[in-house]
């Protein structure tokens, strides 16, 4: 008796078995897909065979009712023909695996590129596609492929490649925040213009929700100065009739020459340098002369016109002024964006000079209940500093009840945000009034502190309603 002859599993093989499962003929199997009727021929029967998209593969998985990445495993084959790379098919299968979370294929594929180094620019694409796209955390594993293979730390891609992966591993941990700015920092200056200008506002505003206020203040200056000479740069190239295209940015260049002026003012005043921050503002309070502003730059300004008057009042009443507070009031209540950013500096001047807001508080009772925003680092932790100064006005006032779950809602959004400087103040803080806690804060006190213990930051989210006053 002879021995039975294994046959091959391949990609077309396995379409041709489902065909004829389900009786499907190539016209019903076009209308089903979408694909043209010629083409199918060509993909399945010419020899040899037209080579297959991704796309086409899906739209097959879909006809035959099979779950997304099928016979993805199989797919590599179209990628590779005689040893050599198709970009145009490698490309958007490795976007798509990474998409749907097939990392065995995306680790067949990469070791076969990795053979030639010069198939970096590929992996480089791969991960362009996917950040263009929003799929920054996929994007993550193919910059550090690029950085990783390409080793001259001056080439443009390699640098870009630093820049891209600084911006996709930004979140709500302050940590790893810090330690992608340390990564990047260095290769900062080697961008092209364009992206240095972003680079250097998000520099800048990830070391401003860090709280590293020096750090924040060069990066202003160094954007300041850049936006000044790109501006200065195009000015004189319209003087002299050159045409050339406008720098492309992700943002109008007014709001990077406006954000160099208010980081460096916010980044004074958090250092309690009032007087020195208001000179800034005034840099950004009214950039109408500003030339080469189209719909968007006009809109740009106004932002920033907004802004310096909001942030002049946060500065007086900083300063102690408390006659401002019901302009500022009136303020905020026609501009709701501004009203967390506002309440934290009231809060932070009542603790300081000892005057009540108990009825600014009542009036906002409805938007501070509406204060979350765990995705966001900057936002939570606006949020868990006019927490932190609610719960300091509370229980300096005597309310400890309330002054204490505000003190536990802190400790929870620094455990969210790995803030080790905020946990600290937080612990020290419960444990100064822990006298006047109720038996439940001391439970919950001491869940979240086991929590802490047990590295589970999710532990005491659902604890607290976070938004009630």
């Amino acid at each position: 008796m002879g021995e039975g002859k294994t046959v091959q599993r391949s990609l077309r093989s396995e379409i041709e078995h489902h065909l004829k499962e389900r009786g499907y003929t190539l016209t019903r199997l076009s209308e089903i897909t979408g694909i043209n009727q010629g083409v199918l021929s060509d993909l399945l029967n010419r020899i040899p065979p037209r080579a297959m998209t991704i796309g086409h593969l899906d739209a097959l998985a879909h006809a035959f009712e099979q779950s997304q990445g099928w016979l993805y495993e199989l797919y590599e084959a179209e990628c590779f023909v005689e040893g050599r790379v198709s970009r145009s098919r490698v490309v958007p299968f490795l976007v798509r695996c990474a998409e749907i979370g097939r990392r065995d294929c995306i680790d067949s594929i990469v070791s076969k590129l990795l053979d030639d180094q010069k198939n970096t620019s590929i992996l480089f694409l791969v991960a362009e596609q996917l950040f263009t796209k929003g799929k920054r955390k996929e994007s993550v594993l193919f910059y550090q492929l690029v950085i990783d293979t390409d080793k001259n730390s001056h080439n443009e891609r390699f640098v870009i490649a630093q820049y891209r992966l600084f911006r996709a591993l930004q979140g709500t941990d302050s940590e790893k925040n810090l330690g992608a700015v340390i990564q990047f920092d260095p290769y900062r200056k080697r961008l092209p213009e364009n992206y240095q200008l972003d680079a250097l506002l998000q520099l800048a505003n990830v070391c401003f929700s860090l709280h590293k206020w020096k750090e924040v203040e060069r990066y202003a200056d160094e954007l300041r100065a850049l936006a000044t000479a790109v501006y200065q740069g195009e000015l004189r190239g319209r003087k002299i009739n050159r045409k050339t295209l406008p720098l492309k940015t992700e943002r109008h260049l007014v709001v990077y020459y406006g954000q160099g002026f208010l980081l460096k003012s916010a980044a004074l005043e958090k250092q309690g340098l009032y007087e020195e921050a208001k000179e800034y503002i005034s840099g950004y309070a009214d950039l109408s002369g500003f030339e080469l502003l189209d719909e968007t730059g006009q809109m740009e300004v106004e932002k920033f016109r907004l802004w310096a008057t909001a942030n002049r009042y946060t500065l007086d009443v900083l300063l102690g002024d408390i006659d401002v507070l019901p302009t500022y009031t009136r303020f905020l209540i026609d501009h709701p964006k501004e009203i967390l950013s506002g309440l934290i500096a009231i809060m932070e001047s009542a603790n300081k000079h000892g005057f009540l807001v108990d009825g600014i508080l009542k009036q906002f009772s409805n938007q501070i209940n509406d204060f979350i925003d765990y995705d966001n680092l900057i936002q939570t932790d606006r949020y868990y500093r006019f927490r932190y100064e609610l719960a300091m006005y509370r229980l300096n006032n005597g309310e400890y009840v309330s002054g204490m779950e505000d003190t536990l809602r802190c400790l929870v959004l620094s455990t969210i945000m790995k803030n080790d400087s905020g946990f600290i103040r937080c612990v020290t803080l419960f444990e100064a009034f822990r006298s006047h806690a109720t038996d439940q804060q001391n439970r919950e006190y001491k869940r979240i502190m086991e929590g802490v213990r047990n590295e589970a930051v999710d532990f005491a989210i659902n604890s607290f309603s976070f938004g009630t006053v």
